[in-house]
């Protein structure tokens, strides 16, 4: 355990907080910690009928490049990770779940930052008129599930938490 003896907050933004904690350590020595704050978020695997995957392919700037992702979104302040998958799906390729289950929590990255991912299975969708974003810039596609997941093994997917969440689901599935 670190005992944290001060904190500083380098930035506060719309999406993330920026923070530098002095902490003592076990042995007596002193570190600096930076630590990115983040509210959390979700991702949902979307499954038809017909056993397609929704997929948003969307232009990510930290890294200059497009990624194929399942749809995800970031927590409002104290929203209810659900309520959030739903609203994100409904935004990002225009569904509605008939059930939704969570299938996994992970954190993204706990060496820096705070952000906790929740991952949930959608399934027995409906479609939903919902306002798009407008500050994103969204390609909503479908991929047949078994495409997907060759991919995912054959490396074409890149985006974390669409791997962890085909590769669990492909687990679900055979269970």
């Amino acid at each position: 355990m670190e005992n944290t003896t001060s904190t500083k907050m380098i930035y506060e933004g719309k999406t993330i907080n920026l923070r530098v904690d002095d902490v003592e350590l076990t042995n007596g020595n002193m570190s600096k910690r930076e630590i990115v704050e983040h509210p959390g978020a979700v991702a949902i695997l979307a499954i038809t009928a017909q056993n397609d995957v929704f997929f948003v392919r969307q232009f990510r700037k930290p890294i200059e490049k497009e990624l194929l992702e399942i749809p995800a979104g970031k927590l409002d302040e104290k929203e209810d990770p659900a309520a959030c998958a739903v609203r994100e799906l409904g935004e990002e390729v225009g569904m509605k779940p008939g059930t939704l289950r969570q299938i996994a929590f992970y954190y993204s990255s706990p060496g820096f930052a705070s952000e906790k991912l929740y991952i949930y299975l959608a399934t027995d969708l409906e479609p939903v008129d919902v306002a798009k974003p407008e500050d994103e810039i969204l390609e909503p596609l479908k991929i047949p599930f078994n495409e997907a997941l060759a991919m995912a093994r054959q490396g074409r997917i890149e985006d974390g938490k669409t791997l962890i969440a085909l590769l669990l689901a492909a687990d679900l599935m055979e269970a």
